[in-house]
């Protein structure tokens, strides 16, 4: 008999296989009753929701039931009945079952209580079988849908950039090397410097940090690109924000002014919350009730509402004003600084109340490739702030004239040595272009409500821990 998705079974319209015997297939969330009858709730995961199994006890082997406990995975043969109870419109009168697989109650973690997310952390291999996880990585393919079908829609070319590269986009340094070279025994050259001649690339190579500049070059050629793949930071930061490995969203797009970019910034970001609000509806009710008893409003807000373009200066006397006024901030406000995460939070939630898009900032705090406005002091840099989350977006207009992006590289002495591809597109066929990059787990925590970064992706990759 064709197993049915329990989804389908309460989503859809199902009166034709009313009084008919169905097959489900799934893992017991709990198991109740009484000396007659017994009550399986059983999930399979295609729905936040689950399906009651009514067992009559006389039909069915004492020992069999026995076994059937919470986290068990059971095969249902039964009958798909109106139910008679409130909170589910159909329930399935079980004629067969199969026990695929026991979970023994003594030692199996997920019982019927609450957990705290430290300790789900600690077995991130069963934690993906409760409700809440279950519902983030349901939402977290909505959204990685929604941001492939909002760029197709408009004409972008999903384009792969290398996970393994020679150059670090963002100049920090703090990459995860790559190399298949004796770490017992490297070989070494005359000055006693590791010979990265000998290893596989022979170069030293890195894990990504970001996608963009190659898909600069992609831009310059296919007019409008996005990338969407993994990417590697080693910092040393064990805070509810960083994630070593996570997840880049990075469109490039040739011919784009500031303005067309920050137009672009806040049409995509209210797609994907709309898209959540429309797909992932019952998965948002239940973190809504559980997690975060604002989310639904506060997503609502964020697509009815048209975000500030603030210019970095302004944003900067509004935060001196604040402090003048008695607002205390734990980093100083100034001129010239870049903004800590309770100052980004200041001006969305409590000043603009809305989603803001601060542009022009010092070139000081910014990246090398960022053009530059003609102050000489300022360049158009743009940062999409957030409630809960304080930057979500960080994108620019890109320095399309050689001369000024080798005085930037120059000034700020990075190593440009194997970046000659990258120069050569300000040098043959130079444009105007500009892209942003939008951490994907950032926009997870936004969707979710959730608090920490390592509960918005499966398996989590943070300093010392590696697991699963």
């Amino acid at each position: 008999m064709k197993r049915i998705e329990i989804k389908q079974l309460l989503t859809q319209s199902v009166e034709h296989l009313i009084d008919t015997t169905i097959n489900v297939k799934g893992w017991v969330r709990t198991k109740r009753g009484n000396k007659n009858v017994a009550f399986i709730a059983l999930n399979d995961g295609s729905t936040i929701n689950n399906i009651q199994v009514v067992v009559d006890l006389a039909n069915f082997d004492e020992d069999l039931l026995r076994r059937i406990t919470t986290g068990a995975c059971i095969s249902v043969d039964g009958k798909l009945v109106n139910s008679q109870g409130a909170g589910q419109s159909v329930e399935i009168q079980a004629q067969e079952i199969i026990l695929y697989g026991e979970a023994d109650p003594n030692t199996y973690p997920l019982q019927k209580k609450g957990h705290s997310m430290e300790f789900l952390r600690e077995i991130g291999h069963l934690r993906l079988r409760t409700n809440t996880f279950g519902a983030i990585c349901r939402i977290r393919h909505n959204m990685a849908y929604a941001i492939h079908t909002f760029f197709h829609e408009r004409g972008f070319f999903y384009f792969h950039t290398p996970l393994i590269t020679a150059s670090d986009c963002e100049g920090a340094g703090e990459m995860f090397q790559v190399t298949t070279l004796n770490l017992d025994n490297p070989p070494r050259k005359e000055d006693g410097s590791v010979d990265y001649d000998q290893d596989f690339f022979g170069k030293m190579t890195a894990l990504t940090v970001s996608g963009q500049l190659e898909g600069e070059l992609g831009a310059t050629a296919l007019g409008k690109i996005y990338t969407f793949g993994p990417t590697f930071r080693a910092e040393n930061s064990n805070t509810p924000r960083h994630l070593a490995e996570f997840w880049m969203v990075e469109p490039e797009m040739a011919f784009y002014q500031l303005d067309d970019l920050t137009a672009l910034e806040e049409e995509f970001i209210k797609y994907c919350v709309r898209w959540a609000l429309d797909h992932c509806a019952d998965d948002l009710e239940f973190l809504n009730k559980m997690i975060d008893k604002d989310l639904i409003e506060r997503l609502k807000s964020v697509v009815d509402t048209d975000f500030v373009r603030l210019p970095y200066t302004e944003g900067i006397r509004i935060l001196e004003e604040a402090v003048k006024n008695g607002r205390k901030f734990e980093f100083p406000v100034y001129w010239g600084v870049d903004l800590a995460s309770e100052h980004e939070r200041y001006l969305v939630e409590e000043h603009f109340k809305k989603p803001v898009i601060m542009i022009d900032y010092p070139k000081e705090i910014k990246a090398f490739y960022m053009k530059q406005n003609d102050d000489g002091k300022t360049v158009q840099g743009t940062d999409v702030l957030f409630p809960q989350i304080g930057e979500i977006i960080g994108g620019s207009v890109r320095e399309e004239n050689y001369d000024k992006l080798m005085a930037s590289i120059t000034e700020r002495n990075i190593p440009m040595k194997d970046m000659w591809w990258y120069l050569d597109t300000r040098r043959y066929g130079t444009c105007p272009h500009a892209g942003f990059g939008l951490g994907f787990e950032r926009l997870m925590l936004f969707v979710t409500g959730m608090a920490n970064i390592r509960d918005v992706i499966p398996f989590p990759r943070t300093p010392k821990t590696a697991e699963f």
